[in-house]
């Protein structure tokens, strides 16, 4: 069977080689450190109000397990419909092949919502958090089971060197736990297996959600599809990151401001 994650990984790595042949990393670099935009504007957003669920609206054109989502997208409406909806944060897929993004959405969103944005896309090397940082990103997105222990690390310690708060996810116990070993502050629960996009367990985060330390801000991703399902949720969930049930929506805004409005239980 094909592991759908280290194929992209393997494809991720070869555009890394041929971007840097453009532009090299201390120029790249440079670039992040002179992106001027604050630092933890993501982490700070998503605990502004302790006593909601905090929505994460992402922006798509195509799932790799639901294919199309929208034949005509306009990023930058949509980003805009999530921001006058209520989501505290947008997530702009930037991975070209099997999710359809661009660095170019990213920035084109930059421009025209103040919502914090994470770039989602299959991350293997620093380079990717420059370019993210240079687009206008304020988080990054880390797939726990892309990587050791010392390269999680050090690329969390990259995000964060040049303001950028990383989000680490795993689906499965083992990442998950190494996830929230790593360093940083943001960790999620992918209910989707990426090895085999096919299985999706939206009752994974129930499974994981001990393993989260009091000072971690927890979000809990993919697969949710209705207020119900997020209700669903271990009360320690901090935020929901949702995709395909607003891309596919004639109007995002009703799901959105409905799961917004779902209170939780404040942690200490």
């Amino acid at each position: 069977m094909i592991d759908f994650l280290e194929t992209v990984i393997a494809e991720r790595r070869s555009d890394v080689a041929r971007a840097r042949q453009r532009v090299p990393d201390e120029v790249m670099s440079a670039r992040a450190l002179a992106s001027g935009r604050q630092p933890q504007l993501f982490w700070r957003s998503l605990l502004q109000d302790r006593e909601h669920i905090a929505v994460i609206a992402e922006v798509k054109r195509v799932s790799p397990a639901a294919g199309i989502l929208r034949e005509q997208l306009d990023p930058v409406a949509q980003a805009r419909a999530y921001a006058s909806a209520g989501a505290r944060a947008i997530s702009v897929l930037t991975e070209p092949r099997h999710w359809g993004g661009s660095l170019d959405d990213l920035r084109a969103i930059r421009a025209s919502v103040d919502i914090p944005l994470l770039a989602k896309d299959v991350i293997v090397d620093r380079y990717q958090i420059y370019e993210a940082r240079d687009a206008g990103a304020d988080a990054i997105l880390l797939i726990a089971e892309a990587f050791d222990d010392t390269q999680l690390a050090g690329l969390v310690r990259v995000a964060h060197e040049v303001g950028l708060d990383p989000l680490v996810e795993a689906h499965d116990a083992e990442a998950f736990g190494r996830a929230v070993a790593c360093g940083a502050g943001i960790v999620g629960v992918n209910a989707r297996n990426l090895r085999r996009p096919a299985e999706l367990d939206i009752g994974r985060v129930r499974q994981l959600h001990t393993f989260v330390k009091r000072h971690h801000v927890l979000v809990a991703e993919s697969g949710m599809a209705s207020v119900e399902d997020v209700r669903m949720m271990p009360s320690r969930v901090d935020a929901v990151l949702i995709g395909t049930a607003l891309m596919r929506a004639d109007d995002p805004a009703p799901l959105i401001r409905a799961i917004a409005s779902i209170r939780r239980t404040v942690h200490a």
